[in-house]
This record gives structure tokens, C-alpha cells and sequence, in this order.
């Protein structure tokens, strides 16, 4: 059995100011950094061999330290870049939420049936992780390794491995926490990729 263990990354700014981030580069701020350090002497004894992280700052700044910490490689995730939210990146969510009441209820009830401005489906962004996901099955069937990725894409990967519901896309990262440990049973997850 493989177990991987997701972590959200430390906190940037826009985090703070209720901003869509999206595929922005935004760095860690003081508090994120304060953040991984904390989340570091927490994973201290999961026994991750290995932690993963697609190209965006503050997923590989928090992978690169957590790695470096417990002396483990680091490794760069290919398609697991953050949902592009389009015209929505660099909003206030609460913008979103006043200048287009219909979508915002719809993006929180119903997210896969919203494709921000310019942006990226929920649905494609599935693929994309789920192609990763599996990658990373393959070349790691049993073991312990690290995943580091934002919200949404968290979520996503939650909802393959486990089959769980999306839920309120604006606010899964309060509700899960900075790290969980994924139970992964590869021939099935394997057998679902297909």
C-alpha cells in the first residue's frame, strides 16, 4: 500500500487578502514561511521518502524546505500547475461574489459546470491531475512520499484517490487542514485511471 501524504502549501498574501491565486506565482509570505516550518516538525515521523510538487512558488518553496528538512529528494510534478481561474486570478473572492452572484453560487453548489473567464474547467484540471496521480502510483507502489499542491488541486487528487465529494471549493483548505495522509490502494486507483 502506498500512502501519500497531501500538503497544502504555506500561505502567500493573497491568501490573507481572500484572492484568487490560481496560476499566479505569488511567493510565501512571512506566515507561510512560519507555516512550513511548523508543518515540517509535524511530518517529522510520517516517514516520507520522497516529496513531490508541481511548478509554482509557494507548492516548491514548501516542498524544497520540507524536503531539505528531512533529508529527502525533492522532485518537480509535471501537470499539476494550479486551475487556471482566468480573469478571476487576482480577485477578491468576495468581488467574485458580488459582480456575479449566479456564478459565484453556481462555482460553490455545482463547481464542474463553471469555467471562470479565460480559465480552465474543473473537468480538465481533473485530467491533468489524475494523469499525475497515476504517474506517481506507478512509480510508487507502496512507501511514503509527499505531495505538495494548492487548492483546488488538493482537493482533486482527494477526490480521485478517495472518491469523495468536491464540496465548497472556497473553503476546503479550512476544512482539511494543512496535511492529511491518503490511504492508496495502487490496483485500484490504477484500474480507475483507465
Amino acid at each position: 500500500m502506498l500512502q501519500i501524504v497531501l500538503i497544502r502549501p504555506g500561505s502567500t498574501d493573497y491568501d490573507r487578502q481572500e484572492r484568487i491565486q490560481g496560476t499566479l506565482d505569488i511567493p510565501l509570505d512571512k506566515q507561510g514561511t512560519s507555516e512550513v516550518a511548523q508543518l515540517v516538525d509535524e511530518l517529522r515521523d510520517t516517514g516520507i521518502e520522497t516529496v513531490y510538487a508541481p511548478e509554482c512558488q509557494p507548492a516548491e518553496q514548501t516542498a524544497r524546505t520540507v524536503a531539505k528538512s528531512l533529508g529527502v529528494k525533492f522532485k518537480k510534478l509535471d501537470r499539476m500547475q494550479n486551475l487556471d481561474h482566468g480573469l478571476w486570478q487576482g480577485m477578491l473572492v468576495e468581488d467574485v461574489r458580488q459582480k456575479q452572484p449566479k456564478v459565484y453560487r453556481l462555482w460553490q453548489e455545482h463547481p464542474e459546470t463553471v469555467c471562470p473567464p479565460e480559465g480552465e474547467t474543473l473537468s480538465k484540471a481533473d485530467s491533468r491531475i489524475r494523469t499525475a496521480v497515476t504517474k506517481l502510483v506507478k512509480r510508487h507502489k507502496q512507501g511514503v512520499i509527499g505531495l505538495v499542491v494548492p487548492e483546488p488541486l488538493a482537493t482533486l487528487v482527494r477526490r480521485f484517490v478517495r472518491h469523495d465529494e468536491l464540496g465548497n471549493l472556497w473553503k476546503v483548505s479550512a476544512e482539511h487542514g494543512p496535511w492529511e495522509i491518503l490511504a492508496v490502494e495502487p490496483n485500484e486507483v490504477l484500474q480507475h485511471s483507465s
